[in-house]
């Protein structure tokens, strides 16, 4: 089992998500909350995918595509950590990824069946790691972070988000 991560494992900023992770087996609370994000994206109708509840902000769609580009960056991160990839990894700027990404314009089906291929991959990934992997660390920005640490911070980012569209999206 992966250990949740000392506060010394991460930046502090990263911490509000790890905070929302409940105690227990990290691996079954990702696929947990995979599952209950997409029961929540299933049962949002089209007219609301896009929608924005203020000038400026994500529609639902953007939202899940920063969700996934998310994922996959701190998965890769894992990765190279767990590799021993000596290079300091850059910060990722979400607006940018966002602004560019073609995620308001793709069905929120499609992109729900992405999320969940690239969680599955997450889970493969962070089901090869012993202990020892899991507790290696790395910087990324200007931070170093375990291995372990990006496991709880992608399930708590996942359900800040979910709480967000939840909340100001169907509230």
């Amino acid at each position: 089992m992966i250990e949740r991560p000392n506060p010394s494992e991460h930046d502090e900023y990263f911490g509000r998500y790890i905070r929302l992770v409940p105690e227990g087996d990290i691996l079954a609370i990702l696929e947990s909350e995979l599952e209950t994000t997409l029961g929540l994206l299933a049962t949002i109708v089209t007219d609301k995918e896009t929608y924005r509840y203020a000038d400026g902000k994500w529609s639902i769609r953007e939202v899940i595509g920063h969700i996934i580009d998310s994922e996959r960056m701190f998965q890769y991160r894992a990765l190279a950590f767990a590799r021993r990839d000596p290079t300091h990894l850059p910060s990722f700027e979400e607006d940018d990824y966002a602004r560019e990404s073609n995620a308001h314009s793709r069905p929120l089906a499609e992109l729900a069946a992405e999320f969940e291929s690239v969680r599955r991959s997450t889970l493969t990934l962070f089901q090869s790691f012993d202990d020892e992997i899991s507790r290696r660390s790395g910087k990324a920005s200007v931070y170093e972070f375990s291995v372990r640490s990006f496991a709880y911070i992608l399930a708590g980012h996942e359900m800040h988000h979910r709480g967000v569209i939840e909340e100001r999206y169907l509230g």
